[in-house]
């Protein structure tokens, strides 16, 4: 399963060193599950020391990163405010819709969003039927033109030259689906969501192919749904 990249950051353009090396100490902070250190932020950035201390004490300053009591630094509070930003209508639109699938299917649910020749995921929502099922977390990047969650954002755009056959599949179907492809062993399919911009998709992934492929109207319901919302009055506010 793909993470979350730095977008460019090591091929920072000229003038943008101090701002690209801010945003992957950042990135770092985020993805560590054990909090950061200075030292292993500066060999992280190939950097001193004194550097990596100065660049997370500027990020404690704006709130992005805090400083713990075990002397190690986590993702700060600022954070929080950043993430409902992002395309807060459509994310306020979907949320109720993915509770409720997640729950008839018993499987998380995951909104993605199409960003250059990657899908992301921006919103996800576990089931309360289940106590076991597939997990990742937001910031999940797949290719696009490979997975469940990538056809379906490629399906809800005009047709290319040379993409994947299973994206006039799922144009024609309303959904597309895989096996093995996002992550070893797992079944995957996800439904494009109409005119929305950026292009989105709802994604459901399970070990079990069945329980994928049981999920096929439930999934195509929940997208038009959304789609539907979305396309009111109130959803494009």
């Amino acid at each position: 399963m793909s993470t979350p990249e730095t977008n460019g950051s090591r091929r920072s353009h000229v003038g943008s060193q101090t701002l690209a090396r801010g945003l992957r100490a950042l990135i770092a902070v985020v993805e560590s599950p054990d909090g950061m250190t200075v030292q292993r932020l500066a060999a992280e950035l190939g950097v001193h020391r004194s550097i990596a201390y100065r660049i997370l004490q500027t990020l404690v300053d704006f709130g992005f990163v805090t400083h713990g009591a075990d002397g190690a630094y986590w993702p700060g509070s600022r954070l929080a405010g950043l993430s409902t930003a992002y395309l807060p209508t459509l994310r306020t639109t979907a949320a109720p819709v993915m509770r409720r699938l997640a729950d008839e299917v018993g499987c998380m649910v995951s909104l993605f969003v199409a960003e250059g020749r990657e899908a992301v995921s921006i919103e996800l929502v576990e089931p309360l039927t289940v106590t076991h099922h597939i997990a990742f977390r937001a910031g999940m990047r797949t290719p696009l033109d490979r997975g469940a969650a990538g056809y379906a954002l490629l399906a809800s755009m005009p047709p290319a030259a040379g993409e994947p056959d299973a994206v006039a599949r799922a144009r024609a179907a309303g959904y597309a689906t895989s096996a093995g492809e996002v992550e070893a062993g797992a079944f995957a399919i996800a439904a494009p969501i109409a005119d929305v911009h950026p292009p989105a998709a709802l994604s459901i992934m399970s070990h079990r192919e069945a329980q994928v492929l049981a999920a096929r109207e439930h999934i195509v319901r929940a997208v038009a749904e959304i789609a539907a919302a979305a396309a009111s009055p109130a959803g494009r506010a």
